[in-house]
């Protein structure tokens, strides 16, 4: 009984002297970011861009209520065909609202396009100056505080990603 604890007690000193000899910091980029002006900037230009295609869309999507209340106004005075004419350029221009707003707004769309544009560099310049001083402030680990992201710098020794293929290999 004394042995096990004793064993217990020196392999919980020997994982908690490890722990602490690593190095593990966050950051949060988020606040990073905000805080420089040429993100502000970019953030507004993309606000602005976002806004002015808002309304574009909006405007097609009133364009559209007039045609339909204009429709049903006329409705009752139009031949089947016309009525089915009517209706077609409705859809088709719903279709045509909905198109533009995927090219805008979609997960590859224009904003996404601008705001790697616009973003990405001064993402990278943060992500750079992090991994600098990691490497300056030797920190093996540093972590995003904000996001889901999680994992911001590594010390490439820690990576165990080969030996664990090697491993499987071997069966």
């Amino acid at each position: 009984m004394i042995k096990k604890f004793v064993s217990t007690a020196l392999f919980t000193a020997v994982l908690t002297t490890l722990a602490l000899a690593q190095r593990i910091a966050y950051v949060d980029v988020t606040a990073v970011l905000e805080s420089l002006p040429e993100y502000q900037k970019a953030q507004e230009q993309l606000d602005k861009i976002a806004t002015e295609w808002r309304q574009e869309i909006a405007q097609e999507q009133d364009h559209i209520k007039g045609m339909y209340s204009k429709y049903q106004a006329e409705q009752v005075m139009l031949s089947e065909e016309m009525k089915r004419q009517r209706e077609e350029e409705i859809m088709a221009k719903e279709k045509e609202v909905r198109e533009l707003q995927r090219r805008k707004f979609g997960p590859e769309g224009d904003l996404f396009k601008k705001r790697e544009e616009l973003v990405k560099p001064i993402q990278d310049k943060v992500y750079a100056a992090i991994q600098k001083f990691a490497e300056d402030k030797g920190f093996e680990y540093v972590f995003d505080k904000g996001s889901a992201s999680g994992m911001l710098y590594a010390d490439k020794k820690y990576d165990k990603t080969e030996d664990v293929k090697a491993m499987l290999k071997r069966g």
